[in-house]
């Protein structure tokens, strides 16, 4: 990515900007008492729609300032970022890990691994295309 870790996980840590990267398309807004910057343990409502619109409560669960950040849900399953620094910018790694889901067949089975890769792929392309039109 064309940013610096920190500037990544900035945007990261901020619930606010998750719709403005988010390649799923169903996280639309955060909830307005979502903290504005992330920390451990911190919790967060995110406003969604995947088909019917829904809310869902985050808790960090993983945080390492400019480094790693990761959150899960009722599911047990985690979002996590892994940032490391490179020349010129920043190699992002995001991982949907569900092998602490509460129910790990059932999202093989619906196709959310698969889906998730896909989703994924476009997220950060959305990351870098954020950070290329601010340089």
């Amino acid at each position: 990515m064309p940013a610096t870790p920190h500037e990544i996980f900035e945007l990261l840590a901020n619930p606010a900007m998750h719709p403005v990267i988010d390649g799923s398309g169903s996280v639309k807004a955060a909830k307005d008492a979502a903290p504005k910057r992330l920390s451990l343990n911190a919790t967060f409502g995110m406003s969604m729609k995947k088909g019917a619109p829904y809310k869902i409560t985050n808790t960090v669960v993983e945080f390492v300032e400019d480094k790693q950040i990761g959150w899960r849900h009722f599911g047990g399953h985690i979002w996590r970022y892994i940032l490391e620094s490179t020349q010129g910018g920043t190699m992002v790694t995001e991982q949907f890990s569900y092998g602490t889901s509460k129910s790990p067949l059932m999202i093989e089975l619906a196709g959310y691994v698969r889906k998730n890769e896909l989703d994924i792929r476009k997220t950060l392309d959305n990351l870098a295309r954020y950070f290329a039109d601010k340089k």
